[in-house]
C-alpha cells in the first residue's frame, strides 16, 4: 500500500492506491493457501459456522471496503454448502463496499447440467451463473469448465483457465514415449483437448466411441485411432465415479496398448472411483488441486496431484493489476 498526496484548492488529500484481499471458504483451504504463499500475502479471514438448523453465517474479518477481494472457493463436495458459502461470501463483501468481487472458482459445480437432456429438466448451470452475478459477483475465474459455452451463461466477466501447462509439464517428464505416446479421448467431445495436448507433445489421437446407458454408467463400444504397442493417456476435463475410465482402459488394452496413464483437471472421485482405479489395469491417474482428495484418495497409490496454485496465483495477480491474462489460455 503506498499514499498519494492530491492537492486540491487549499486542501491535500491523501489517496490511497487499491487493496487487495483474498478470501476462502471451507472447500479449497489448502490450494487458497498455495496461492496465496506464491503472492506473497495472507489469507484474509473470514468466520464461517452454522446455526443449530444448519444455516450458514459468515462474517468477514477484514476492512474490505474499497478494496479488490478474491473469493476462492471450489463447489465441489458437498457441493450444495460450498454453494452457499460462496454466495453468502459474495453478498457479505457487496455489503461491505468492496470494490470488486471476484468469484475463483477451480472446479465449477453444476457444469455437466449445461444443457436440456430430457423434457422439464433444468440447466443448473446457467442458474449458479445468475445466482453468482445477483449475490454481487464482479468477475469469476474458473478451470477447464466442463462446457465452453458456459461462459456464455455469464453478463460479467469469467477468465476459464486451463491445467494444461501443469499436466503436459509432468507428461513430458514422467510419462511421455515419444514415437510412442498415443493421447485418448474418452468421447467425442472431448476430441478437441486430446487434440491440444496431442499437439504440443507430437503425439498421435484416438477417441472411444462411448454409449452411455444411464447416470454415471457408460459402456465403451470401439476405439477410433490407433493405440497398438503404445503407452495410452486417457484424458478427459473430470473423473467422478471413474466407470468411464475404467472401461476406457480396457478397451485401449483390448486393442494392444502396452500400458494405460489417466489425466484429468478434476478429481471429483465419487462414490466407487476409488475401487475401481484400484482394482483397475491403469497405471496412474494425475489430477489436479482444483478439488481436495478425500483421505482414501490420498492413500490410493494410482492417484497423483498436480498443483494448479502457480497458474490462479498468477491469473489473481494479473486481474488486480489490469493486466492480460490471455497468455494464460494455452
Amino acid at each position: 500500500m503506498s499514499d498519494i498526496q492530491v492537492g486540491l484548492g487549499y486542501r491535500i488529500y491523501t489517496m490511497r492506491t487499491r487493496e487487495w484481499v483474498i478470501l476462502s471458504g471451507n472447500s479449497n483451504r489448502p490450494l487458497a493457501q498455495k496461492i496465496c504463499e506464491k503472492l506473497g500475502k495472507p489469507l484474509g479471514i473470514a468466520e464461517l459456522r452454522r446455526f443449530s438448523d444448519g444455516e450458514l453465517f459468515v462474517e468477514i474479518q477484514e476492512n474490505v471496503r474499497g478494496r479488490d477481494c478474491f473469493v476462492i472457493q471450489s463447489t465441489c463436495r458437498p457441493a450444495n454448502d460450498s454453494l452457499m458459502e460462496l454466495l453468502i461470501m459474495i453478498d457479505a463483501l457487496k455489503r461491505a463496499s468492496a470494490k470488486e468481487i471476484t468469484a475463483v472458482i477451480p472446479y465449477y459445480g453444476y457444469a455437466r447440467q449445461d444443457r436440456k437432456v430430457a423434457p422439464r429438466t433444468p440447466i443448473s448451470a446457467k442458474l449458479v451463473a445468475d445466482l453468482l452475478a445477483t449475490a454481487g459477483a464482479t468477475r469469476v475465474v474458473s478451470m477447464d469448465l466442463h462446457a465452453g459455452q458456459i461462459q456464455g451463461f455469464f453478463d460479467i466477466p469469467l477468465d476459464n483457465l486451463f491445467a494444461s501447462p501443469v499436466i503436459l509439464d509432468y507428461i513430458k517428464k514422467e510419462i511421455h514415449e515419444p514415437g510412442e505416446t498415443v493421447i485418448v479421448s474418452p468421447d467425442a467431445g472431448g476430441v478437441e483437448r486430446a487434440r491440444s495436448y496431442a499437439k504440443r507433445l507430437e503425439a498421435s489421437v484416438a477417441m472411444i466411441d462411448k454409449r452411455r446407458v444411464g447416470p454415471n454408467i457408460a459402456k465403451a463400444m470401439n476405439i477410433i485411432g490407433d493405440v497398438n504397442g503404445k503407452v495410452a493417456i486417457l484424458l478427459d476435463d473430470m473423473i467422478d465415479t471413474a466407470g468411464t475410465l475404467t472401461e476406457a482402459a480396457n478397451a485401449v488394452l483390448e486393442h494392444g496398448a502396452k500400458k494405460v496413464y489417466a489425466a484429468a483437471t478434476h478429481g471429483v472421485l465419487s462414490g466407487p472411483a476409488i475401487e475401481r482405479i484400484m482394482n483397475s489395469k491403469i497405471t496412474k491417474v494425475i489430477v489436479s488441486d482444483t478439488i481436495p482428495l478425500s483421505p482414501d484418495a490420498a492413500k490410493c497409490g494410482k492417484i497423483f496431484q498436480l498443483s494448479v496454485a502457480d497458474l490462479l496465483a498468477e491469473a489473481i495477480h494479473r486481474i488486480h493489476n489490469y493486466d492480460s491474462v490471455s497468455s494464460l489460455f494455452i
